[in-house]
């Protein structure tokens, strides 16, 4: 069994009444081990006045976490079946809509990927069990509920 560790740290800048008022920024710090990423509430939820530009919501985060777990495996998978990856891109998109049960989640991740392969590249069917394996296999994609779909692209060459 791993564990893994992230450090969130937010402070109050404004004054208390402000924030009884819903009236604070949502800027805060993510630590992991050595490395600090600025983080924030989504524009989308609370404003661009409470959000801080350039720093990232947890929603980009976990669709990031799903694509980089997905990339990943597939990497591993693809070795294994003898294909050389030299490049992958993928410009993941999360959807955030309310659920059945009425609460915001976000429901659907969409990879793109777009892969690069020196010598032999698989066929469509090979892509698609690899990916379906390597949606399987990933870690944090069965610890979700949100359903993942991979429409692979071809690289622009």
């Amino acid at each position: 069994m791993a564990s893994y560790r992230a450090t969130i740290e937010w402070a109050l800048a404004e004054a208390p009444e402000d924030f009884l008022k819903g009236r604070y920024m949502r800027g805060h710090t993510v630590r992991f081990a050595e490395h600090v990423v600025p983080a924030t509430a989504s524009a989308h939820v609370v404003g661009n006045k409470w959000a801080v530009p350039g720093a990232v919501d947890p929603e980009e985060m976990f669709v990031a976490a799903l694509s980089n777990c997905h990339m990943l495996t597939f990497l591993h998978r693809a070795r294994l079946a003898g294909f050389v990856v030299v490049r992958y891109r993928d410009e993941a998109v999360g959807v955030m809509e309310k659920t059945p049960e009425g609460r915001m989640a976000v429901t659907r991740v969409t990879l793109h990927p777009e892969i690069t392969y020196d010598g032999r590249r698989p066929s469509p069917d090979e892509a698609e069990h690899l990916h379906h394996e390597a949606h399987e296999e990933c870690f944090i994609a069965n610890s979700v509920k949100t359903e993942v779909v991979v429409e692979e692209r071809d690289p622009a060459i």
